[in-house]
């Protein structure tokens, strides 16, 4: 399965939030989200959940990118440095591919490169 055509074009939701995948490897992906008025929340920074969709994009793309299909079993996020604007990147790295399950690591930076959000998933592999 070729991550970025077979996967993240049918997803509707990340495209209606405004994220781009860049690239995909094995098990790794890259997308970026430029911030919008929509993205933010009551206090004018950038809303939890579109961090975390962010991060589940890239998250999907690099733990679909191995020719099985792959979800989530499990998601940790930490937002460590609130924003208001600008462009945000997304980086997903593989740690473990054991069979069935992989672990992923999901930095999120502002431009400067300035950690704003560490997403943490595990994804389980249906193996045919």
């Amino acid at each position: 399965m070729d991550a970025k055509t077979d996967y993240f074009e049918k997803d509707a939701f990340s495209r209606h939030c405004g994220i781009e995948l860049l690239e995909t490897g094995p098990g790794t992906a890259t997308a970026r989200m430029k911030l919008q008025p929509h993205h933010l929340n009551h206090v004018g920074t950038v809303h939890g959940a579109a961090l975390f969709a962010l991060g589940d994009a890239v998250f999907a793309a690099a733990s679909n990118s191995h020719d099985h299909v792959a979800v989530a079993v499990n998601i940790n996020i930490s937002y460590l440095k609130a924003v208001a604007g600008g462009v945000l990147t997304a980086r997903a790295a593989e740690n473990n591919l054991q069979g069935r399950i992989g672990s992923y690591t999901i930095r999120i930076e502002n431009e400067e490169g300035q950690l704003v959000a560490l997403f943490e998933g595990l994804a389980y592999r249906k193996i045919k």
